[in-house]
């Protein structure tokens, strides 16, 4: 089945709304309930890409045959969309890995000289929701600090990697002592901001044209961290949501990929349910050793250059299945249903995928994209013919279908509409 773009005022009048969450022909507003929980985002990328074979379904549209990796989550087909055909364009970097930074952006060529990233899908809605929740979002690692999660100025933000802080960070209370650092930290914070601002100041009257620019984009900048202090402060005296899980306990061995993964994607509906903030992202990363699943010899990254290699293949999809198998976990735990009836997924839009279609060449063409959940129709496996269609195209849609009154996202044509 093909995938069909519109005119964005075209898919407007159409849709007969124009307010923060458009009705678009792929959308369904379910009950009254869902429509009235807040909008929420999580994204999840594997970044050394999920075997082709062992996920693509053979045919298109409602009647698709699960493929293998697909069979784990068959159960939830109708709350899921699957894609084919989509892409970021030019994302060969210096390395062959960089199109890991560009995943969530569409910023082409990543890595080469003059490079700059450009904001990612979380953080336009993190920043469109800001301190309404205690952290506007939370970013997510399962090896490293890396993360594809980036500001309008392009900084990447760093991922948190520890199930356990994050845990007491989101839920539990901390010492007296530890509350009073945290609030000197904030008052020692908004006290340099100021000394920078005052020095900033004191070069205006010598600066040029295109320094006041500069020194203008830095007022901005300051201007914002102040803002933040000032609501980090406020939540500091707002109490944390009681949970009734226990803490997690870090998993300190590399191997284990499958259950580091495992624990974040248990702690994300729990950040959700609390509102503790409504934009999450995942970035499942190279771990560089063998992952500790039964069968497995050689450490993933090498497993996925199988060189059609049988041997190898075979172990990468015993890797790949035990993380889809927690993905489906994930799920579940997404669709139990909570109040009213209504479950976590009815308001989340999930995004699972690859900045890798072959990891085998490092193609960064034929992504494997799946959306979960939100005010989608679910159900059919799209696909796109041809040459590949933008991705920001379904970013754009998944940013108006978060709340966000938008025209366009990264390198986007117009909003992905699928009927």
């Amino acid at each position: 089945m093909a995938m069909k773009a519109v005119n964005r005022r075209k898919f407007l009048k159409a849709s007969g709304v124009a307010m923060a969450l458009p009705m678009l022909e792929s959308m369904s507003l379910g009950s009254a309930a869902a429509a009235s929980a807040p909008p929420r985002l999580v994204n999840i990328c594997a970044t050394l890409g999920l075997y082709s074979d062992s996920w693509f379904p053979r045919t298109g549209g409602a009647d698709w045959t699960p493929s293998e990796y697909l069979s784990i989550i068959n159960h939830h087909r109708d709350r899921f969309t699957l894609f084919s055909g989509l892409a970021h364009a030019h994302q060969s970097g210096r390395q062959a890995h960089n199109s890991e930074i560009s995943w969530l952006t569409s910023a082409q060529f990543p890595g080469l000289d003059g490079f700059r990233n450009t904001i990612s899908l979380d953080q336009v809605v993190a920043d469109h929701y800001g301190y309404v929740t205690r952290f506007p979002s939370i970013i997510l690692g399962t090896n490293s600090p890396q993360s594809q999660s980036y500001t309008s100025g392009g900084v990447m933000l760093p991922a948190d990697t520890s199930p356990a802080q994050l845990f007491s960070k989101l839920f539990l209370k901390g010492s007296p002592e530890a509350i009073a650092q945290e609030t000197q930290r904030l008052s020692e914070g908004g006290s340099i901001l100021d000394h920078l601002k005052s020095q900033a100041q004191s070069m205006l009257g010598h600066a040029s044209a295109a320094d006041r620019a500069k020194l203008d984009e830095y007022f901005t900048a300051v201007r914002t961290c102040e803002t933040n202090l000032v609501e980090v402060r406020a939540w500091q005296d707002r109490p944390k949501p009681t949970v009734a899980v226990e803490s997690p306990t870090d998993i300190q061995s590399r191997a284990d990929i499958v259950g580091r993964t495992r624990l974040m994607l248990e702690l994300i509906p729990l950040v959700l349910e609390t509102d503790s903030s409504r934009v999450a992202s995942l970035m499942i990363q190279d771990h560089g050793v063998v992952p500790t699943v039964p069968g497995v010899k050689a450490d993933q990254h090498n497993l996925s250059h199988h060189g059609r290699d049988v041997a190898k293949i075979a172990q990468l999809r015993m890797v790949e299945t035990a993380l889809i198998t927690e993905f489906g976990k994930f799920l579940d735990r997404m669709t139990q249903p909570g109040v009213n009836g209504e479950s976590l997924l009815d308001s989340t839009v999930v995004l699972l995928g690859s900045n890798l279609g072959n990891a085998n060449s490092h193609k960064a063409t034929d992504l494997p994209i799946l959306v979960a959940g939100g005010p989608f129709t679910h159900g059919k496996h799209i696909v796109h013919e041809g040459e590949n269609a933008p991705l920001s195209n379904l970013f754009l849609t998944i940013l108006q279908a978060t709340g966000i009154e938008t025209d366009s996202f990264g390198h986007s044509t117009s909003p992905l509409i699928w009927t």
